[in-house]
C-alpha cells in the first residue's frame, strides 16, 4: 500500500483499533447545526425529524375539559369512578441503522486504506453523529459468513458497541476460506426484519454482489424506512494507479487466475470500463427505486471527501 497520502491518526490502513474510530466522536461538531450537516452534504437535506416518529405513554391523570376522549383510560376510570385520560409525549429518538459490509471483497486496498477500514471510519462518524442528534443507532455487520446484530441504542453505548464489534471482527484472522458464505439477499432480508419501522438506514458496501434480483427486497426496506446506499471503491478498481508492474489475480469463487500487466494502458482502461459499468448498474437500480446513492473512496482521506459532494440523488420510480 502506498504511503504517499497521510493516514488517519492511529491507523495503519490495514487493521482497525479503537483509537482511530473513537477520533470521529470529536469530528461530529463540523456537521451539527448550525453548521451544514453531513446529511446535507450527502443527501441534500437533513435527516427527517418526523418520519417514523410516534408517541410514547407518559402518565395517566384526571380528565380535563378539552382532552381527547379517544385517550380516556377506561380501566383507571372504572377503578376510581372518575374519568382519567392518558398523556403521551412525542418520541424523540429515531433509529439509525447501518448495514456495514466488511466481507472479503471489502478487504482490498491499493492505496491509503482497505475498503473495509474506510467503511469502519465512515460508520463510526455516522454513529457518533446520530447519537449527538439524540437518535438511537444500531447496525448489521456483514462479514460474508456472519451477520452480527447491534440493536439500536441511545447515547454512547450505541457507537461503542458498533466500533468494538467492528474492531474484533475486522482483526479476526482465523477465518477459513471453506466457510459457507451468506448470500447478500439473505443479509438484506435480515436487515429488513431487524429494523424498526421509520428507521434511517445507511448501507455501506462496495455492492460487488448486488444484482437486479435484490431490487425487490430493497423496495420492501424502503417502503417503511429512509434508505441510502454508500458505495466504497478503491483507486485500482477504477483503473487509477501509477503502478506499472505485473501481478497475478485470482477469483476464489471460480478458482480462476490471470496476469495483469499495468504497464499496458489497456489494462487500466479495462478496469476503468468494468468499474464504470458496475457503477452505472448500481446507480440505475437506485434511480429506479428513488434511493440516494453516494460514493466514498478508500484511497482518499474520509474527512476531505465529506467536504465535497460525491452524491447521486435519483428520481423515484412510478
Amino acid at each position: 500500500m502506498s504511503a504517499s497520502l497521510t493516514l488517519p491518526m492511529h491507523s495503519d490502513g490495514l487493521h482497525l483499533c479503537l483509537a482511530e474510530l473513537l477520533l470521529y466522536k470529536n469530528q461530529t461538531i463540523h456537521w451539527l447545526p448550525p453548521n451544514k450537516s453531513i446529511w446535507s452534504q450527502l443527501n441534500g437535506q437533513h435527516i427527517s425529524r418526523s418520519k417514523g416518529r410516534g408517541m410514547n405513554f407518559s402518565e395517566v391523570r384526571q380528565y380535563q375539559a378539552g382532552d381527547d376522549i379517544r385517550s380516556i383510560d377506561w380501566r383507571v376510570t372504572a377503578r376510581t369512578g372518575k374519568t382519567h385520560t392518558k398523556l403521551f409525549t412525542e418520541e424523540r429518538e429515531q433509529p439509525v441503522m447501518l448495514f456495514i459490509d466488511i466481507s472479503p471483497t471489502m478487504r482490498f486496498g491499493s492505496k491509503l486504506l482497505l475498503k473495509s477500514v474506510q467503511t469502519a471510519h465512515f460508520a463510526s462518524l455516522i454513529s457518533w453523529l446520530a447519537v449527538k442528534q439524540n437518535d438511537r443507532v444500531g447496525a448489521v455487520i456483514f462479514t460474508g459468513d456472519k451477520l452480527i446484530e447491534c440493536k439500536p441504542t441511545a447515547r454512547q453505548q450505541g457507537p461503542l458497541n458498533i466500533i468494538n464489534q467492528l474492531v474484533a471482527l475486522h482483526n479476526n484472522t482465523n477465518q477459513s476460506s471453506e466457510t459457507t458464505q451468506i448470500p447478500l439477499i439473505d443479509a438484506f432480508k435480515h436487515l429488513h426484519q431487524l429494523c424498526p419501522k421509520g428507521s434511517e438506514i445507511v448501507m455501506i458496501s462496495d455492492f460487488h454482489h448486488l444484482k437486479e434480483e435484490h431490487k425487490v427486497i430493497l423496495r420492501k426496506i424502503r417502503h417503511h424506512n429512509r434508505l441510502q446506499l454508500v458505495s466504497i471503491s478503491d483507486a485500482l478498481e477504477r483503473g487509477q494507479t501509477q503502478f506499472t508492474g505485473s501481478v497475478t489475480v485470482s477469483d476464489n469463487a471460480n478458482q480462476q487466475s490471470a496476469w495483469l500487466n499495468f504497464a499496458n494502458k489497456r489494462t487500466k482502461q479495462l478496469l476503468s470500463n468494468s468499474f464504470q459499468q458496475r457503477h452505472d448498474f448500481i446507480a440505475e437500480l437506485c434511480r429506479s427505486l428513488g434511493l440516494p446513492f453516494f460514493q466514498i473512496f478508500a484511497d482518499l482521506p474520509l474527512l476531505d471527501q465529506l467536504r465535497t459532494n460525491h452524491r447521486s440523488v435519483p428520481k423515484q420510480e412510478g
